[in-house]
Order: C-alpha cells, then structure tokens, then sequence
C-alpha cells in the first residue's frame, strides 16, 4: 500500500482545507462528496476508542472507509494512553492518522472524562502521543490533537507545546472555550498559537465560505481551515460555490444511493444543503417527506434533479 504522509499536505505552499469531524455526518457517504468539491482532508465523526476496541458492531458502524477515501484522519475520544494506542493500531493500515479530541464541550463527553477535559491534563495528551508514536509501525502515520482554547491563552500555549514536544504531528484550534457555544471566535488566540509553534495549526470556528478561508488565514497565519456547519450547508463552498448548486445535489444522490445510506441521514444532509435555496413553505413540505421515493419524486417534479 502506497505510504502517504498527512503533514506534507502542510507543506504545499496554500491553506489547506479540511472537514470536521461530526457526529452523524462526517461519514464515508459525505466525505467522498467534500472531496470532489476542493476538500483536501477528511475526518472521521468521532469515536469512542475504548468501545471500538471492545465490539466489533461498534467497528462495523462506526468506521467504513473506501480506496478513494483519502487522506484520511480517524478522530477518537479516549482518556487512557494505552486504550488510543490499540485503537491507533487497528486503524492504521486503513487511515493515515489519528486525532484525539480535546474538544468536546458536551455534558456527557466531560462526565466521562473525555474531549474538554483533556484540556487540563497536558501530561495525559503527552502520554497518548507518545503511546500512538512508539506503537503504530507506519512512521508516516500522523497523531494529531483538537482543542478549544483557554480563557487564559498561555495555558492553550503550554499545551500545544508540550504536544508538540511528545510528538504531535499538528493540532487543530477551536477557537472558542469549552463554556462558549455561538460566542465570537477568538482568532486573535489562534495566532497567538499559531506563532508559539513549529507544527502546523489548523484553524476552526465560524467558517461559512472560501472568502473566510483568505479572512481566517489572514488573521491567524494558520496552515489550514477546518469547516463543520458551513460544509454540511454547503458541501462544496471549498470549490467556490456560494451556495449548494443543483449538480452537487445531484452528486449527493448518487454518492448516498451508492452507498446504502440510511435514509435518515440521507434526508438530513439533504435538509442542510437546501436550508439556503428553498423557501419556508418548502422547507415545511420537503422535510416532512419521509421515504427515499418520496423525496427523490419531489426533487425531480421541483428542481428537475
């Protein structure tokens, strides 16, 4: 298998440009569409290391990926060095990385000890890099961290560095506090990382299209973006488009249906990518459909798809 190295997508001279990781979304199904639309890196939604480990069904639902599915970063939450090490390995021959998320505000993610929590415990992040390093063979196989930062940025910065000196091969900044939710982003703490360190960052919050590729780049310096919501809006805003145009819609329907995705999720992402071209009275009869037929025979009588 051909050995391919993540960081060096860093290295090309122009901002990259990365999915998020999303619960539900990010799956294989919409990736490969983002991918056809400039998205040069695609996360995993992310998964719970420990329970990956344990159930083969967990690994079955959770992680599908395809040749052309790549690059390609596996996104776990864990709070235990040696349990992100094993699920590292088991991915590894199917991915080019890992990523521990540091991240996750919600309720349940904090009581379990994962995502935000790590936030204070930099000795911990270290052990697990350090752990993914030693263990996965492929030299090439990167370990990466997403975070959200501090109020106080000199803690984010010690963080990062320590990271970085265990082995981190990028980290990626939420530029919000765990506490915060549609608060500002704090761009001006992002550079401020961005300058404390030699690995790559990449940048995230807020991004709705490619005009806040150039603004986010130009206030932070980062080396990549990172888009969640905007790409589930609008999977193609990479590519330049304003909103999702008909043929990406097209290319969703095609992709979904090949994949046997579940119509549910079929629906939604559907939902997400025509919030900003039908009107309320469409909105109301179009996410009420309930059946693949249904909203395929309503495509076609309304837009011609």
């Amino acid at each position: 298998m051909e050995i391919r190295n993540p960081v060096d997508l860093f290295g090309s001279g122009h901002v990259v440009k990365v999915s998020a990781p999303m619960v539900r979304y990010s799956k294989l199904p919409f990736r490969t569409l983002v991918r056809k639309y400039g998205c040069e890196l695609c996360f995993t939604p992310m998964i719970i290391a420990v329970d990956f480990l344990r159930s083969a069904k967990a690994r079955d639902s959770e992680f599908t990926t395809s040749k052309g599915d790549r690059p390609l970063i596996v996104q776990f939450a864990a709070k235990d060095a040696q349990v992100l090490a094993e699920a590292a390995c088991t991915v590894s021959p199917f991915a080019d990385g890992v990523d521990l998320n540091c991240g996750c505000p919600q309720r349940w993610a904090l009581a379990e000890g994962y995502g935000a929590c790590l936030l204070n415990k930099p000795e911990l992040i270290k052990d697990m890099a350090r752990q993914v390093r030693n263990q996965v063979e492929n030299p090439c196989f990167s370990v990466s961290l997403k975070i959200r930062v501090h109020s106080d940025t000199a803690r984010t910065v010690d963080l990062c560095q320590k990271a970085a000196m265990a082995g981190v091969s990028w980290i990626t900044v939420h530029g919000r506090t765990s506490e915060e939710r549609h608060h500002p982003v704090h761009y001006d703490a992002i550079r401020i990382i961005k300058e404390s360190l030699s690995i790559p960052v990449v940048a995230n919050g807020d991004l709705k299209n490619l005009k806040d590729v150039s603004m986010v780049h130009q206030l932070t310096g980062a080396d990549g973006v990172m888009a969640a919501r905007g790409l589930l809006a609008n999977p193609a805003m990479f590519a330049g488009y304003e909103e999702t145009s008909l043929q990406c819609i097209r290319d969703w329907i095609d992709i979904a249906l090949g994949h046997g995705t579940p119509f549910t999720c079929f629906h939604h992402h559907l939902m997400y990518m025509m919030e900003r071209i039908t009107s309320r009275q469409e909105k109301r009869i179009f996410n009420a459909l309930t059946s693949t037929s249904a909203v395929l025979d309503y495509l076609r009588e309304n837009y011609g798809i």
